[in-house]
């Protein structure tokens, strides 16, 4: 399955329960694209989780991270919409071990992310926004 946005080969993930609230259109599972990171509800994910290293080096390879931080970058396009359930995500990204912030700022730099958000600019904003 390929991205609509860009055409690269995108990662199906299966959403845990816990996360379910999180998924567009109340889906089973997404697909994240790991060039421009854009987030589709998946209406037949795989079983297995994916190897999330395809997304770059800097994202975790911990599902109790990996997860939540790829359904937080997917919501990341309307961060007026969607304030509250990216910090609730980032939480469990933080709960997990991992800076999420860190993880924005290490994929904004690997050359082959080509997000269709800007991550520095919203970072800065959700930096601003959990002051």
């Amino acid at each position: 399955m390929n991205c609509s946005h860009c055409n690269t080969q995108v990662l199906r993930v299966p959403v845990p329960e816990e996360y379910a609230e999180y998924v567009p259109k109340d889906a089973p599972g997404v697909s994240i694209c790991p060039t421009c990171l854009a987030m589709d509800p998946d209406e037949e994910p795989p079983a297995e989780l994916p190897d999330f290293a395809k997304i770059g080096e800097a994202f975790p390879s911990d599902p109790d991270a990996a997860v939540p931080m790829a359904l937080g970058l997917g919501l990341l396009t309307s961060l007026a919409l969607y304030r509250q359930q990216i910090t609730e995500l980032f939480t469990a990204v933080e709960e997990a071990g991992t800076d999420p912030m860190l993880v924005m700022d290490r994929l904004s730099a690997t050359g082959s992310v080509d997000s269709q958000i800007d991550l520095q600019g919203r970072k800065q904003q959700l930096e601003q926004l959990l002051e």
